[in-house]
């Protein structure tokens, strides 16, 4: 159980950066406690180290991967039974990978599909479960804004976002009348170490920018959010461009 007065947060995908920067954001405003869920006990630990020195109460760690779907339910019950009940759930698990698109690794495009879509999608449904049976809460979803108008060059891993997102703004209108609400987060590149490596595009963005922009939103109750912002404009009209033109731009 956690101290009252602090912020709960169940962080899945628990050494995430954006997911660690949206934990060290919410601090700035009182007292945070975490529980930190994810696949790499060594990532964890230190994470949750880092968490503390920034006098963040880390209470737990509990281990589940993405692919081992069958224990989800397990993990984010005993998560939940640990340091619940939660205020804020982040999602925050992905895997970038298959960017040669249809002459990507066979192996790894199912991998990317598997983990961004099924197995992120798993874990969702049962943070949700629990949020409603505790009659409150807000779960964070980590999108991107290739969910928008997915490109050649990320057709896999956009596919798989987009199932994710559709999920999450379905869900969230299924428990809207629960005390739960969803908030969905569309950042652009993000400068981490899943895209190291990669030159990072116009308008990229960083994990501390996508904290400021996910707290703002949560604190206007908003549903979903753009970072930057000028995605969302750009994008809608993206949307709008004919295919035979859009397949021709440099995205």
């Amino acid at each position: 159980m956690t101290d009252a007065g602090s912020t709960a947060v169940l962080l899945v995908g628990g050494s995430s950066e954006i997911g660690l920067a949206i934990l060290r954001r919410l601090r700035s405003d009182g007292p945070v406690t975490a529980v930190l869920l994810g696949r790499d006990a060594e990532r964890l630990d230190a994470s949750s180290s880092a968490l503390r020195r920034g006098t963040i109460d880390a209470i737990a760690i509990e281990l589940v991967d993405a692919d081992d779907v069958a224990e989800h339910e397990h993990a984010v019950a005993r998560s939940f039974d640990r340091g619940g009940p939660f205020d804020i759930v982040v999602l925050a698990v992905g895997f970038l990978g298959a960017q040669a698109g249809l002459d990507a690794d066979p192996v790894q495009a199912a991998e990317v599909m598997q983990v961004n879509f099924l197995g992120a999608g798993s874990l969702m449904l049962h943070c949700l479960r629990q949020l409603r049976a505790q009659g409150r809460g807000t779960l964070i979803v980590l999108s991107t804004v290739a969910v928008e108008r997915p490109r050649a060059s990320n057709a896999i891993y956009g596919a798989a976002k987009t199932g994710l997102d559709a999920l999450a703004q379905g869900l969230g209108d299924a428990v809207a009348d629960n005390g739960v609400r969803v908030l969905t987060v569309r950042p652009g590149f993000v400068i981490t170490r899943m895209t190291a490596g990669l030159k990072p595009p116009p308008f990229s963005t960083t994990p501390e920018a996508v904290a400021d922009a996910t707290v703002a939103a949560l604190a206007r109750r908003a549903h979903t959010v753009w970072v930057p912002s000028r995605l969302r404009w750009i994008f809608a009209v993206l949307r709008h461009v004919p295919r035979a033109l859009f397949r021709r731009l440099p995205l």
